[in-house]
């Protein structure tokens, strides 16, 4: 698992998953455009909704949750990165949310 910025994110949205794994009250304050929402919690009876084929990039508040998703990930056969900083980090740069 790499820790990428939020530029880096940014940049691979068209070609990765955004995951945000967030629970359900800290995304009405807005997510990633095209983001898939997953809570942390759900991750393992949802792991279906993820293409094993399309990098994933993990999104969380801070950092922290999503590390963990990305750790999960990469030891179930996908391909997962951490966005440093999340989503304070990306709403300070100014990047769009939806």
């Amino acid at each position: 698992m790499a820790e990428i910025t939020v530029t880096e994110a940014d940049q691979r949205r068209a070609s990765a998953r955004i995951l945000d794994v967030r629970e359900d009250f800290e995304v009405e304050d807005g997510m990633i455009p095209g983001a898939l929402h997953i809570p942390m919690g759900q991750l393992q009876a949802r792991l279906s909704e993820l293409d094993p084929a399309v990098p994933v990039i993990a999104v969380c508040r801070s950092g922290n949750r999503s590390a963990r998703v990305a750790d999960a990930l990469n030891g179930a056969g996908f391909t997962a990165d951490t966005m440093a900083g999340g989503m304070i980090a990306w709403t300070r740069a100014g990047l769009p949310t939806a």
